[in-house]
């Protein structure tokens, strides 16, 4: 049995081209690891436990509970009184960014998706061997061109941050008003989806497709009455998680100057209130759990009609 594991071990199908990646991503962690700064050794130096012992001990004990015992009413008052004042408007303006974010993503792929499925946007969709077998060459050519301009398009707005998109909308909109966040987010993730939602349609069946445009429907009537409804439930999995991803970029763009929770977050590390600043990344990572757990129900109630 043991000669025998030997001679399949030696048997097993090799490849030079994962060998050479693994090789290469060796090589660059090495790379990375010497020429970095990193000095493990630094992290352990007298200083440094110091200000961890002070941090854990000090800064971050609530401002009700210094220098006294525990005490769950002065900790439920401090708590309540912080939300009070900002955080739960914060927490609110946190969530409505990434809903309005990702309705307006949903409704931008929804339009840029079809136009990037070969099956699709192609002079004869849904017949003949190719995307545009039997269409005339200036056709085929347009088609062509626009499907390539859309695909390059979605690749631009999820190639680009939302930091990114946001600190420029920024320069623009102003830092008094959430749009510089909502549409940084929905323009990257309208890429995304975009690209997705491609993806969904050109692995549909092809078969009713073909059928629908072979008794004559128009394209728009294969899209409306075959397209959509046979892609809509996978389309939504992808949407449900981008709404997760949302959720957390629209805490971390408030650091910019938007007024949701990151904003707070930002503004009670400036000033050194460190428990105030634990107490909102906790309601930011609450908020999370919550979108986590809905996405999650969600999936799994859709993936039953999928």
């Amino acid at each position: 049995m043991s000669a025998r594991l030997e001679e399949l071990h030696r048997r097993r199908p090799r490849s030079r081209l994962l060998q050479v990646s693994l090789g290469l991503l060796l090589a660059l962690v090495s790379y990375s690891w010497l020429s970095g700064d990193l000095d493990v050794r630094g992290l352990f130096e007298e200083r440094r436990l110091d200000n961890l012992r002070r941090f854990l001990t000090q800064e971050i004990v609530p401002a009700s509970l210094r220098g006294r015992g525990f005490d769950p009413e002065a900790l439920f008052d401090w708590a309540v009184r912080i939300m009070n004042e900002h955080g739960t408007a914060a927490a609110l303006a946190t969530l409505a960014i990434a809903t309005l974010a990702i309705t307006l993503a949903g409704l931008l792929s929804f339009v840029l998706a079809p136009l990037a499925a070969s099956s699709v946007a192609s002079a004869r969709p849904f017949l003949g061997s190719g995307p545009d077998a039997g269409a005339g060459r200036a056709a085929s050519s347009g088609w062509r061109i626009l499907r390539t301009g859309t695909r390059a398009a979605m690749i631009l707005m999820r190639s680009v941050p939302e930091y990114i998109l946001a600190f420029l909308l920024l320069a623009i909109l102003g830092p008094t008003q959430a749009w510089p966040a909502v549409l940084a987010l929905a323009l990257h993730n309208g890429g995304i989806l975009g690209r997705l939602g491609a993806e969904t349609i050109e692995n549909l069946d092809p078969g009713p497709l073909r059928t629908l445009s072979a008794i004559g429907a128009r394209r728009r009537g294969v899209l409306f009455a075959g397209v959509f409804p046979l892609a809509l439930g996978r389309y939504l999995l992808y949407f449900f998680y981008r709404f997760e991803t949302c959720v957390r970029e629209a805490t971390v763009l408030g650091m910019l100057g938007v007024v949701s929770l990151g904003y707070w977050i930002q503004e009670a590390r400036a000033r050194l209130y460190y428990d105030e600043m634990l107490l909102l990344v906790a309601v930011g990572a609450g908020i999370v759990l919550l979108a986590d757990l809905a996405s999650a129900l969600a999936r799994r109630f859709l993936r039953r009609g999928v």
